[in-house]
């Protein structure tokens, strides 16, 4: 061979590999020649592909699993796509998502699964060049055992803050109970077919009040340090809010630390679970083997809490339930000591907690002077400073100050016990963002 035969050789094998690697960047195609990088079409905003490089994985969604939806129990949702509509916290320049089978009897097998941001608030369709095939291990199919979540690849997509994104899976086959979170306060979509990689939302025809399935979603940020995590019962679901529109009190807060200047820059994720209680599962297991319906916060706290990305700080808002719901058995101190237990478990983690006082139920059905002892009990220890590291008065914000056993009239969503969206404006704006600074205090 000539040097001149050499070199042309070379040229051209440094030519191929160039278009080798421009092709593996560009997005990987799939048997159906489908690439991963999916345009939703014209007239959408356009949005960056550019891969994630660094920063803090920080959670920006995700809602605890609450049970085994009712009437899956056979087929589950298999042929069908569902597309979770989700709030993001925060933005990052990669996404994630996690998935979740806890309250499945069989393997549940995903074939196909995608994210996107929404063109819309509260739309199925997906803005242009955001829509993004989910790998699991390199594969775009995963098998997620009973009573197991598994977490996906890191999805190229600048994911805005404050904004919808639209999760998608498909199931072909029978898979058994949905696991779901019943109170989204948030439309979804449903659609027959794989339709995952559908940008224009057409086909979903059908609307859904869950969640099913995705349980997380995060972000790689390169401008939010960490994780709040509120873990609630139905006033931190936000049960009384407005559907669709994110006025849940932990949005007004997530709001407030991405907005406001010297406040910690934490995104929010919320843990409400609506009927939730410190002590008691609130449903017993749907089936032999599989955990309670509506877990304990003790229970569901390692999982719910400690297992979210980036978690710096914890809010509890819990104990109403525990008088209510158990009207009979209701123990101030047996209330305080759950409290104490998920405080000593956060501060193992070198966590800051932060507590919230009970808010006034008077005119509730379930209201009897010796409930309200209770409650009034709770909060005393709360304010003591022997229960979390910092506490929020809610029940001084939101009391009626002529009748402190009731909710301010316009504070009161119309039940006596959950708030409007007046009054969950009013608890987030209530919050010291600075009490979420620093580590938990190594003993109370």
């Amino acid at each position: 061979m000539t040097k001149r035969h050499g070199y042309a050789l070379l040229a051209a094998l440094l030519a191929v590999t160039v278009v080798v690697s421009a092709a593996i960047y560009a997005g990987v195609t799939g048997a159906d020649g489908a690439r991963d990088r999916i345009s939703a079409g014209p007239g959408a905003p356009r949005n960056s592909a550019a891969p994630a490089s660094a920063g803090t994985w920080v959670g920006t969604w995700s809602a605890s699993p609450a049970g085994a939806e009712p009437g899956t129990g056979a087929r589950g949702l298999a042929g069908r796509s569902v597309r979770n509509v989700v709030h993001t916290s925060v933005g990052g320049d990669g996404a994630r998502v996690t998935l979740s089978n806890l309250y499945g009897r069989q393997p549940l097998t995903v074939t196909h699964a995608s994210v996107a941001v929404a063109a819309a608030s509260n739309s199925p369709a997906a803005a242009v060049d955001t829509l993004r095939r989910l790998t699991f291990g390199g594969e775009t199919s995963v098998v997620i055992p009973p009573g197991r979540h598994v977490v996906s690849d890191t999805a190229r997509l600048r994911v805005p803050a404050d904004a919808d994104l639209l999760v998608t899976t498909y199931a072909p086959t029978p898979s058994g109970p949905v696991t779901y979170h019943p109170h989204a306060r948030q439309i979804s979509y449903v659609a027959d077919g794989d339709r995952t990689e559908d940008p224009t939302g057409a086909a979903y025809r059908e609307q859904s009040p869950y969640w099913r399935y995705v349980s997380a979603v995060d972000v790689l940020s390169s401008d939010t340090t960490g994780t709040v995590v509120v873990i609630g019962d139905s006033i931190t679901d936000g049960i009384t809010s407005t559907m669709g529109a994110n006025r849940r009190w932990t949005d007004v807060l997530a709001d407030r630390l991405r907005e406001e200047p010297g406040a910690p820059r934490y995104s929010v994720v919320n843990q409400g679970i609506s009927g939730n209680r410190v002590l008691s599962d609130g449903k017993p297991a749907p089936f032999p083997g599989a955990p309670a319906g509506n877990p304990s916060a003790l229970s569901r706290f390692d999982r719910d809490v400690l297992g979210r990305s980036g978690v710096k700080a914890v809010v509890v808002a819990l104990g109403i339930n525990d008088i209510l719901r158990n009207p009979h058995r209701a123990d101030p101190r047996r209330i305080v000591d759950g409290l104490r237990e998920l405080t000593r478990r956060a501060h193992a983690r070198g966590l800051r907690v932060v507590g919230a006082t009970l808010m006034p139920f008077g005119g509730h059905r379930g209201h009897t002077s010796a409930l309200e002892a209770v409650r009034r009990s709770v909060n005393a220890e709360i304010r003591s400073g022997g229960v979390f590291d910092d506490y929020v008065d809610f029940d001084k914000a939101l009391r009626d100050p002529y009748d402190p056993r009731k909710l301010l009239d316009r504070y009161d969503s119309g039940d006596s016990l959950h708030p409007s969206d007046a009054g969950f404006e009013r608890m987030g704006e209530t919050f010291d963002v600075s009490a979420l600074r620093g580590a938990g205090a190594a003993e109370l």
